[in-house]
């Protein structure tokens, strides 16, 4: 299975990201044209972690954003259901865990922060990811996620969508280990819902004060949320 459908089977995902585990970290930096780097950083402080803070990063790949993430002295946790992905990233020194984002294996509220970058949009049941999360999550604790999203421009979203069909694939023919898996990335991305539909199933998960902040006009998109507290505040 060399790509994915967007039905999301897991199993078909899973083998998908094995075969881009070499490369991966590259290809995101050519195709990003280096924005990846800025977009981890922002989610870093759109979490406001710092030392006695535990962390999960879902969905975490080769583990870069859980190195970013650890740079605030929070204990960050790796998780993705990509085997092939946490092996390329072993020499990052994180914790690192395989996990399924629909049944995490940890307890209840036990994670001060959580966050998933890029990886939601490849959950099957992604409702279900963001109710996962929200049970891991302490009362009172945080939510970013970093997605691709809708440009507010339409003009420009309309550039953006003839880069993600044409261009994007055709880069990933010269710098990926798997250049087809990238041809489901653009057709997944066109597919995703857009920032105000985004807010609305993160909150229909669970998550209170739920609001976003826009990247790169749009093309990215910091969803933030709170965990209610015990009482039922926020």
């Amino acid at each position: 299975m060399s790509r994915a459908t967007l039905q999301k089977d897991p199993r078909e995902v899973a083998s998908m990201f094995d075969a881009v585990a070499r490369r991966y970290d590259l290809t995101n930096t050519v195709m990003s044209l280096g924005l990846d780097r800025s977009w981890r950083r922002a989610t870093r402080a759109a979490l406001r972690i710092g030392p006695g803070d535990t962390v999960l990063d879902l969905a975490a790949g080769t583990a870069v954003s859980t190195v970013e993430l650890a740079r605030s002295g929070a204990c960050c946790v790796a998780a993705d259901f990509s085997v092939g992905m946490l092996a390329a990233g072993a020499g990052r020194d994180v914790p690192k865990i395989a996990a399924d984002a629909t049944a995490l294996p940890f307890a209840d509220g036990v994670f001060d922060a959580v966050t998933i970058s890029f990886g939601l949009r490849n959950v099957a049941d992604h409702p279900q990811g963001l109710a996962e999360l929200a049970r891991v999550t302490r009362p009172g604790g945080r939510l970013v996620v970093c997605e691709f999203s809708t440009p507010t421009n339409r003009a420009f979203a309309t550039v953006y969508k003839e880069y993600l069909m044409r261009a994007l694939p055709a880069m990933a023919d010269v710098v990926s280990s798997n250049p087809d898996a990238y041809r489901y990335l653009a057709e997944s991305i066109r597919a995703w819902p857009d920032q105000p539909a985004l807010a609305r199933a993160i909150a229909a998960a669970g998550w209170t004060d739920v609001r976003w902040r826009n990247l790169t006009g749009g093309i990215v998109a910091l969803h933030a949320a709170t965990k209610p507290a015990a009482d039922g505040l926020s």
